[in-house]
């Protein structure tokens, strides 16, 4: 069994800012081949509908996690991003299509050895990176191709990778891990992570598979539950729900959710 599998479980990262009704983009996101759907949470596809007046601001949430993603007409320009402890916006032009890989949390280090501290908050190059797999996403993805023929050939080259791999699990960060996810990031991460590692020591694991904190990633874990409840602006002046998660009064959880998507609840779900 994989010993991943507990991540998808408990956690389903979501990034809502483009709106399904949009007539100008196109937000998609379609899931991996089982056998890899412990490291891979979804390939994901974001493209302009028609050609745009001015450049998109693209703005993304708080998840989490690490993609790699590409430009589908110049496979060429193909990058990683990592763990963002606050929301990330930036201009993306009058005419895109990029296609992703969301890598659920830690699966990223576990299938390439990379430390994710050294791609948080950032975006960067793959090649500097990875540069294997940037050649092959360079040499084997073809603009002509489909979503769906690209998300086939990435399935088919990510299974590959996990069976070559010699993967070597940390039980005592799992264990962490899965303990922020069932507290859905509400939880005292000096105090309650009692896994036999020091404060100090699960730092340093956590920045190593995570590319952060455990207190930082439980505070993402937090904000993505709240997501995932959809809520509504009604919903959330009657029921409260960020009480349930540790927030003391409105203005605090105002000023955190705010870090995470870039706007407040309100402007979110009107």
């Amino acid at each position: 069994m994989n010993e991943l599998k507990s991540i998808r479980k408990y956690y389903k990262p979501i990034q809502p800012t483009v709106s399904v009704d949009d007539n100008e983009i196109c937000y998609h996101e379609t899931q991996p081949k089982k056998e890899i759907e412990d490291f891979i949470y979804c390939f994901w596809q974001l493209k302009t509908q028609k050609y745009l007046e001015n450049d998109y601001n693209y703005r993304v949430v708080s998840d989490g996690c690490i993609d790699i993603f590409f430009d589908h007409k110049k496979p060429i320009e193909n990058f990683v991003m990592g763990f963002c402890r606050k929301f990330v916006q930036f201009p993306i032009g009058k005419e895109f299509n990029y296609i992703g890989i969301r890598f659920l949390p830690s699966a990223f280090t576990h299938l390439f050895g990379v430390d994710a501290k050294s791609v948080s908050n950032q975006s960067q190059e793959l090649n500097s990176i990875l540069p294997d797999f940037s050649k092959w996403i360079t040499s084997e993805i073809k603009p002509e191709e489909s979503f769906g023929n690209i998300t086939k050939i990435l399935n088919e080259k990510l299974l590959g990778l996990s069976q070559k791999q010699c993967i070597v699990y940390d039980h005592r960060f799992l264990d962490a891990l899965n303990l922020i996810f069932k507290c859905r990031g509400f939880l005292d991460t000096e105090k309650d992570l009692t896994i036999g590692l020091s404060p100090r020591q699960l730092r340093r694991i956590f920045n190593f598979y995570i590319g952060t904190t455990p207190k930082s990633f439980s505070n993402v874990v937090r904000f993505q539950h709240i997501l995932n409840t959809k809520p509504t602006k009604q919903s959330l002046k009657e029921n409260k729900l960020y009480f349930d998660v540790g927030f003391f009064d409105q203005a605090h959880f105002i000023k955190s959710f705010k870090t995470f998507y870039g706007v407040t609840p309100s402007e979110a779900f009107r």
